[in-house]
């Protein structure tokens, strides 16, 4: 019997052993069976979110049944084991009464929701997973997805996620946000400008956590076998981004406004993940070289919904953290740095001055280089990856912090518009990365 159980709401209990290759259990698997099939699925994955996931869930069901009140909805929390009443906080919490009203007036379907524990690495990446699984079994059309600790989701989301599939035939919704200058900073620095140049795509959130996929999309992502362990924690946002863009899925963007959540510090808190996003992300591109290689420029994709005049809140960052973390690297990864950089830009690095914060540098042109030399560096054969990618990682705090004392003085807007200067540079450096990444596929192949 289920612990507990609501009219229409079902919160199923692991079991020790999940199905071969699935991130559901068996009991899970049967409990999803049981609601047959869904239109629309909103996807939540979590851990630890019982403060942030009840408000979350309300803007959700609210939303579908608001917008698309024609389509059979469900509401899907998938969860890692959280130690706080999250899975239940996402089962119980009510729905604004003004859904609830509209459900009466028109009940053409029952609003339903489901939370389970997932099976398999823990991470982000394979709630995600399950979260697929789960909608492949109902057939929906469109699946959205959403962070669990958001604090400025609204209904509208829903419809501006989910929109451009079930109304314009897209197969990806990528969101576009108003992020305080220093929210982001993998974004800004690597998963934006590197996406970019190198399928060309300009996504300007490939890792933003909100997203919507179609029911084709959701098929070829549990056929995919680039599905690995980097991806299966936080590697998971930028794996869906450059599936999507590479296996022929058409995408857009949707225009959200401000996205408020539990921001982290680049200096303390971003770490493992730096190197899950940009393991998964240089992993990619080996697998998709063909295909980058050929990319020369990029070009915009359509974007969906109102332009919106928004103030993102702002965060804090430990400056001077992050460059004494960097200060300190070049003692404990100089041997790394050897066998990952150029020379040239190796003696930059080595020269760079750390004594007064304020006036700290670090290049957005030195920093593409840097991060073109690991790409190619990742994927010669014998390379220690995990040793790079933690070598890789101070020097992002390095050009975090170079950006930061660029950008102090200016405003939200005025850093966006330096922020699109480093993609165009690192678009207007890829022959470099061309020219290197083919001297070492000559160099592999013998040649």
């Amino acid at each position: 019997m289920l612990p507990f159980e609501a009219e229409g709401d079902l919160l199923l209990t692991p079991t020790p052993t999940p199905t071969p290759q699935s991130a559901l259990d068996a009991e899970g698997l049967s409990q999803v069976r049981r609601v047959g099939s869904a239109d629309l699925m909103v996807g939540i994955p979590s851990f630890g979110n019982a403060e942030t996931i009840g408000y979350v869930v309300r803007a959700a069901t609210a939303g579908m049944v608001q917008y698309f009140p024609d389509l059979k909805p469900i509401l899907v929390n998938s969860d890692g084991g959280s130690p706080d009443d999250t899975p239940r906080v996402a089962i119980s919490t009510e729905s604004p009464e003004y859904i609830e009203r509209v459900i009466l007036i028109r009940p053409r379907h029952k609003l339903q929701r489901i939370s389970f524990t997932y099976h398999g690495t823990s991470g982000k990446g394979t709630a995600v997973r399950a979260l697929f699984e789960v909608a492949r079994e109902l057939e929906v059309k469109a699946m959205v997805m959403v962070d669990s600790d958001l604090r400025s989701i609204v209904p509208e989301w829903v419809e501006l996620l989910a929109g451009p599939i079930l109304k314009g035939g897209y197969d990806f919704v990528a969101p576009m946000y108003a992020r305080y200058k220093y929210d982001g900073t993998i974004t800004n620095n690597i998963a934006y400008p590197l996406t970019r140049a190198l399928y060309g795509t300009r996504i300007r959130q490939p890792i933003g956590g909100d997203f919507a996929v179609s029911g084709d999309l959701v098929q070829r992502y549990l056929e995919l076998d680039t599905f690995d362990e980097l991806t299966a924690r936080f590697g998971i946002d930028i794996w869906m981004t450059h599936s999507a863009i590479n296996e022929g899925f058409a995408a857009c963007q949707a225009r959200l406004g401000a996205k408020i959540h539990d921001a982290k510090d680049p200096a303390s808190d971003l770490g493992p993940m730096f190197r899950q996003v940009v393991g998964t992300l240089f992993k990619m591109a080996g697998h998709y070289a063909d295909r980058w290689l050929k990319v020369r420029g990029s070009h915009p994709i359509p974007e969906y919904g109102f332009e919106r005049v928004v103030a993102p809140e702002e965060i804090s960052v430990n400056h001077a953290k992050l460059i004494d973390n960097f200060e300190a690297a070049r003692l404990t990864h100089l041997d790394a740095w050897s066998e990952m950089l150029g020379p040239e830009q190796l003696e930059r690095v080595m020269g760079v001055e750390c004594d007064v914060p304020a006036t700290f540098g670090f290049p957005a042109e030195l920093w593409i280089r840097c991060l073109y030399d690991a790409l190619v560096a990742f994927h010669r054969p014998g390379i220690d990856q995990e040793r790079l990618l933690a070598a890789l990682t101070p020097l992002y705090f390095a050009r975090t912090a170079g950006f930061i004392t660029e950008t102090t003085e200016m405003t939200t807007d005025q850093a966006e518009r330096v922020i699109e200067a480093q993609a165009l540079a690192f678009e207007g450096l890829k022959p470099y990365l061309v020219k290197r990444w083919t001297e070492m596929s000559v160099a592999r192949s013998g040649g």
